[in-house]
């Protein structure tokens, strides 16, 4: 994306912040029940040149945590005098959920996430979203969502995107990730209301809710470095090219594998990610280990989420499979012969780490 700004210009929200400024923030979206504030802590970091705004967002859903230690550190690293544009970090978009540790807002259980772009006269999930995506969303012309399964599943390092929308396809590509899942997303979603409103807005899911994990937190920040040298944001920075790179679209190159018997679930599968046709994935059985039911690849492909509660129930998510060519099979059997499928090598569901 080229931007027409020849001069740095301030940031508006509701004050300014001035080109070659830096400001931490907390924004007000809400109160709780004493009434006091709800406040969304918020960094931006105006270059001193004139360039796109990016917005970086985590804790939609407030126990997804790999993405706030990610904006924080991009917070902390970029100073005015290197950007040729502007950053947004919202360090924690959904603030009770986050206080709560819990991925919903409490006791309505509302999703922040199929809320936008929000309401001013609604409940708390749309009055809130209202007040994020108009103060800060909409004054920017790309942005990046950090998300991370949710609890009791993990997921693989990959960017979700809108790859028909021509301006959504070199963000998704830039930031590096191996693996795209090729859709539009859920209605009233950060990502596909801001694609429809022309700030074209990949989502990046990550690991495991709940924690920090290094390795692929790393990976984000360098993902995020790629995006801004992409956009200009960095002159002079490379762009980090994945070595092999798989976009799915289609349903048929992808599919939930679910359990058609309840009882204890083990993971056979690793330590990493790739499965060949009809190797076996897990095994499910009843107490009494008289009775198992053995789950199998129906196609080569990369498990990019897998279920980590070692318990089923009929019509229970085991994992998410996409079906892999010939050619990217090849690739990837090659990183991990060289020690190079770095930040997905794991052991029974434990993406990015080497333990």
């Amino acid at each position: 994306m080229e931007s027409d700004i020849s001069e740095p210009e301030p940031f508006q929200y509701d004050a300014e912040v001035d080109p070659g400024e830096k400001r931490h923030i907390r924004y007000e979206v809400g109160e709780n029940y004493l009434g006091d504030s709800v406040e969304i802590p918020v960094t931006i970091i105006n270059g001193t040149h004139g360039g796109p705004t990016i917005f970086l967002t985590a804790a939609i859903h407030g126990d997804e945590l790999n993405g706030v230690k990610v904006v924080q550190e991009i917070a902390d690293r970029y100073q005015p005098s290197e950007l040729h544009g502007t950053i947004v970090c919202l360090h924690v978009v959904n603030v009770p959920a986050y206080q709560a540790q819990q991925r919903y807002i409490p006791i309505y259980d509302q999703d922040l996430n199929r809320a936008f772009p929000g309401r001013e006269r609604s409940n708390t999930a749309e009055r809130m979203a209202h007040q994020i995506y108009s103060r800060f969303i909409s004054n920017c012309d790309l942005g990046i969502d950090f998300h991370t399964s949710t609890r009791n599943r993990t997921t693989m390092f990959h960017v979700r995107a809108d790859l028909e929308n021509e301006d959504v396809e070199p963000l998704a590509r830039s930031f590096g990730a191996n693996v795209i899942l090729y859709g539009a997303g859920e209605s009233k979603s950060l990502r596909s209301v801001a694609t429809s409103d022309g700030i074209p807005t990949i989502t990046v899911e990550m690991g495991r809710a709940q924690r920090f994990q290094p390795a692929l937190i790393d990976k984000a920040v360098n993902g995020v470095e790629s995006v801004l040298a992409q956009y200009g944001i960095l002159p002079g920075t490379p762009v980090h090219w994945p070595g092999w790179y798989k976009v799915t679209a289609a349903d048929s190159e992808k599919r939930w594998l679910r359990a058609e018997t309840g009882g204890l679930v083990e993971m056979e599968w690793g330590p990493y990610p790739l499965v060949h046709e009809d190797e076996t994935i897990c095994t499910i059985t009843d107490h009494f280990k008289t009775e198992e039911h053995v789950v199998t690849a129906p196609f080569t492909g990369l498990i990019v989420g897998v279920l980590e509660n070692p318990v089923a129930l009929p019509g229970h998510p085991l994992c998410h499979l996409v079906r892999l060519d010939t050619e990217t099979r090849d690739e990837i059997e090659r990183e991990i012969r060289r020690g190079e499928f770095d930040g997905y090598r794991m052991h029974n569901g434990d993406y990015g780490t080497d333990d």
